[in-house]
C-alpha cells in the first residue's frame, strides 16, 4: 500500500492544470493591474456604478458594502449584498467598474431565476459534504482493498472497492459545480459588458479594457476545471491501479 503512494506516477496529471492556473491568475493580475490605473472618462467610482446597475434593474433593495482585501469582491444572495474589495469600491479605474459590474450581473442572474446559478446554488451544501467526506471514503476503501491480501475471501475487495467508488462520486461533486460555474461567470460578465455598454458608463475605448480584465478572471475558473476533471482522473487512476494489485495479490 505504501509503495502505491511514495511511487504515484499519477501526480504528474497535475502539473499541467497547475501550470494553467499559475498562468492564468499571472494573467488576471497582469490585466487589473493595467486597467486599474485607468480613471473611466465618466469618473465615477465602481460602488457608484453598481448602485446604478442595481437600482436600473429593480434591485434597490440589494446592499453595497466594502470588504477587505484584494479582488475578494462577490455577491451574497443570502443577505442580499454586493460587496466590493478595497481594490475596488471607491476606485474609478475601468478595472474596478468591470469587477463591479460583474458582481451586479451575478445579482440580476439570482433576481431573475437564472437557471444555472441556481443549480449551483443548490450544489454548494452537498458539495461542500462531498468535498470533505470524498478522501476519507477512498482511503479506506482503498485499506479494505489492500487488506484482502491477507482475507481468503473476496468480500473485503468488493467492500473496498465499493467504498472508494462511492469517495469517488463524492468528489465528482465538486467537478459538476466547477463545470456548472462557467457558464455562471461567462453569462455574469456578458451581462456587465452589454450593461456598461447600454448604460454609456464607459466609453466605446474604455469597453475593451473591461473585458480584457473580466476574460482574464474567466481564465481562473476554466483552470478550476481543468484541476478539478485532473483531480477526479487521478483518483481514478489510484482505485483502478489498487484495485488492480488487490485481486492479483
Amino acid at each position: 500500500m505504501f509503495g502505491l503512494f511514495y511511487y504515484d506516477w499519477t501526480i504528474l496529471i497535475l502539473i499541467p492544470p497547475m501550470l494553467l492556473a499559475l498562468f492564468a491568475q499571472a494573467k488576471v493580475n497582469s490585466a487589473y493591474s493595467k486597467y486599474s490605473k485607468i480613471r473611466n472618462s465618466r469618473g465615477l467610482t465602481a460602488h457608484e456604478v453598481a448602485r446604478q446597475i442595481l437600482d436600473a434593474n429593480g434591485l434597490s433593495y440589494i446592499k453595497i458594502e466594502h470588504i477587505k482585501g484584494k479582488l475578494t469582491d462577490h455577491y451574497d444572495p443570502k443577505a442580499e449584498v454586493i460587496r466590493l474589495s478595497d481594490s475596488v469600491d471607491g476606485s474609478d479605474s475601468v478595472a474596478a467598474i468591470g469587477v463591479a459590474a460583474h458582481e451586479c450581473g451575478h445579482a440580476v442572474q439570482h433576481a431573475q431565476g437564472y437557471a444555472p446559478i441556481k443549480i449551483r446554488s443548490a450544489m454548494v451544501p452537498i458539495t461542500n459534504l462531498g468535498s470533505k467526506l470524498s478522501i476519507l471514503f477512498i482511503i479506506v476503501g482503498l485499506v479494505f482493498v489492500f487488506a484482502q491480501r491477507a482475507a481468503t475471501e473476496n468480500g473485503m475487495y468488493n467492500f473496498g472497492m465499493t467504498i472508494a467508488v462511492i469517495g469517488i462520486m463524492l468528489f465528482s461533486l465538486s467537478t459538476i459545480f466547477q463545470l456548472i460555474t462557467l457558464p455562471v461567470e461567462f453569462n455574469a460578465s456578458s451581462r456587465a459588458i452589454k450593461t456598461l455598454e447600454s448604460f454609456h458608463i464607459l466609453e466605446d475605448t474604455e469597453i475593451p479594457m473591461a473585458r480584457k480584465v473580466l476574460s482574464a478572471a474567466a481564465l481562473t475558473y476554466v483552470a478550476a476545471l481543468v484541476s478539478s476533471i485532473a483531480s477526479l482522473l487521478r483518483l481514478v487512476l489510484i482505485v483502478l491501479s489498487a484495485g488492480g494489485r488487490g485481486r492479483r495479490d
